[in-house]
């Protein structure tokens, strides 16, 4: 299902936020990506656990929501997800944490660690290196790189990067886990 729903500026997010008016701010990275940096008064659920527990997050979540990720790539199927649980007030921020950044917006900063997309491209890029000149003195170990490189473009097309869920895995990229009930909490309070 894809929503009709128009994307939030960062402009009109700020402006709401100074207001006091302000949205509901779900934040959809992993919560190692969250702890790096995040839009102050923001609720951390990673998209696998929105996902999961999206019925049960509906049902606290009766104001406008804006969904917050790295682009607005997880942030789009947050909303899609959250769309066929039945709730109606959803936006997504446009250009993600990249663009509320680049807009020269407050930020919480915590441990900075290096975007899963940064990762991707490394290990890919090594992978494709390495198995290129290998590839020179071992026939047949290009086709490794040749995989990624259908890898990568399958993530593209399919807007889905399982090299970047293998990576968010990692002890490096886990920040403290999101427990959702603690989040409900925080929604019901306010807090």
């Amino acid at each position: 299902m894809t929503t009709d729903t128009p994307a939030f500026t960062p402009a009109a997010l700020q402006h709401l936020l100074k207001t006091g008016d302000g949205p509901r701010l779900l934040d959809v990275r992993t919560s190692g990506e969250f702890e790096a940096g995040h839009i102050p008064g923001a609720y951390n659920v990673p998209l696998d656990t929105l996902r999961e527990h999206r019925m049960e997050l509906g049902r606290h979540l009766d104001e406008d929501v804006v969904l917050v990720c790295r682009s607005g790539a997880r942030a789009t199927q947050a909303e899609e997800a959250l769309a066929d649980a039945g709730l109606p007030n959803l936006r997504v921020l446009d250009g993600g944490m990249m663009a509320w950044e680049a807009a020269g917006a407050p930020v919480n900063r915590g441990r900075r660690r290096w975007e899963l997309e940064r990762q991707v491209r490394l290990v890919a890029g090594s992978i494709v290196l390495v198995s290129g000149v290998v590839g020179f003195f071992v026939p047949g170990v290009h086709l490794i790189g040749t995989a990624v490189g259908a890898g990568l473009t399958f993530a593209a097309l399919s807007n889905t990067c399982a090299m970047g869920v293998l990576l968010s895995k990692l002890p490096y990229n886990r920040g403290p886990r999101t427990d959702v009930r603690t989040v409900i909490s925080s929604l019901r309070n306010g807090s």
